[in-house]
């Protein structure tokens, strides 16, 4: 059996970035984490914390902070990337150059690539070495990164066609406060954790309209139907949306004070257009991009997708967010389970 990785490599120092960086290096791993931005680099080295991204969290004194991708990843075991999905092509690109054949790469990004619909594993391995292709896993589950940082109980999934990569992620990642569970349905595990994130926009906005614990109910059941739907359509396994990468992702996202994606959605209930939602928050809110993206795909695999093309429309085509709520409650009548099982044949 392989050893756990000693050396790891953390691309992308949003929140998420800074909270694995020091979850890492608790757990007695060398960590260096590369910053996109060279000013923001420099800070990050010098004050070890920024606000408007982790709030009363400081990065590890141990943790190299580099603008430098091949700084990052020299000599590192693990590559966490940890970039927003519009960037991971891009980051992928500059891997490109840097010799990566034994690396094990974790995707820990959800979303997905809007031009060609992928998803972030595919976007990898469509971009990087082909050597690398057995070597590729994915994390996701409810793991908001203001908790994680402060070592509160946290328990995701980790999901590769390969469950020696899968185990060894595992191995190397888990710790007492942070348990992880290995899954070898990749699709299922990133469907879930990107499209759970236009079900909270609509959580958001339900909550901004001032509706109450039913309609939540009823949004998150029915929203986890339609991740299901389209997930099983791309050949996922539909159990999958019952686990952590399913309806613990959307639980999470769709409920917490932490969730930008549910933010954003609030902000707009209550008035604000998509683009001064956008402003108030520094932080990107994957939802959006991912709700042109996973209307596509609903229309290519030929799935129903009623939540997600109302909040298409509230964010992009001008409909108001109460007309909305009224045209899904108001759509024909059909039997639940029926209904569902009919459309993920």
């Amino acid at each position: 059996m392989k050893p756990s990785a000693d050396k790891i490599a953390v691309l992308g120092a949003g929140s998420w970035g800074m909270a694995l960086s020091n979850l890492f290096c608790e757990n007695g791993k060398h960590v260096r984490l590369w910053e996109y931005l060279p000013d923001r680099a420099k800070r990050l080295a010098e004050q070890r914390r920024d606000e408007a991204f982790l709030r009363g969290v400081t990065l590890a004194d141990e943790i190299l902070i580099t603008n430098d991708v091949e700084e990052a990843v020299e000599d590192a075991e693990l590559v966490a990337l940890v970039v927003p999905s519009h960037a991971m092509r891009q980051v992928c690109r500059t891997l490109n150059s840097i010799r990566l054949a034994e690396n094990t790469i974790v995707s820990m990004s959800k979303g997905l690539e809007n031009e060609t619909l992928m998803r972030m594993s595919e976007v990898i391995l469509d971009t990087l070495d082909k050597e690398l292709d057995n070597n590729v896993a994915v994390l996701s589950g409810p793991s908001h990164a203001e908790e994680v940082s402060v070592g509160l109980p946290t328990t995701v999934v980790v999901s590769s066609g390969e469950p020696d990569v899968s185990s060894y992620v595992q191995r190397t990642v888990m710790t007492p406060r942070f348990r992880i569970y290995t899954s070898l349905d990749v699709i299922g595990v990133e469907m879930g954790g990107a499209v759970k994130n236009i079900i909270a926009i609509a959580a958001g906005v339900c909550d901004g309209l001032g509706f109450g614990d039913n309609t939540k109910a009823a949004l998150l059941t029915r929203g986890l139907a339609e991740i299901s739907r389209l997930g099983v359509a791309m050949g996922a396994n539909p159990l999958t949306f019952a686990g952590l990468a399913g309806m613990g992702d959307l639980i999470v996202t769709c409920t917490s004070r932490h969730s930008r994606n549910r933010n954003l959605g609030e902000r707009i209930g209550r008035g604000a257009t998509l683009e001064q939602a956008m402003k108030q928050s520094v932080m990107v809110a994957e939802g959006v991009k991912t709700t042109i993206a996973a209307h596509e795909l609903a229309k290519r695999v030929r799935v129903e997708m009623p939540i997600t093309e109302k909040v298409k429309s509230v964010l992009f085509e001008g409909e108001d967010p109460r007309a909305a709520v009224s045209a899904l409650m108001e759509r024909h009548a059909r039997s639940e389970l029926e209904s569902d099982f009919l459309s993920m044949r």
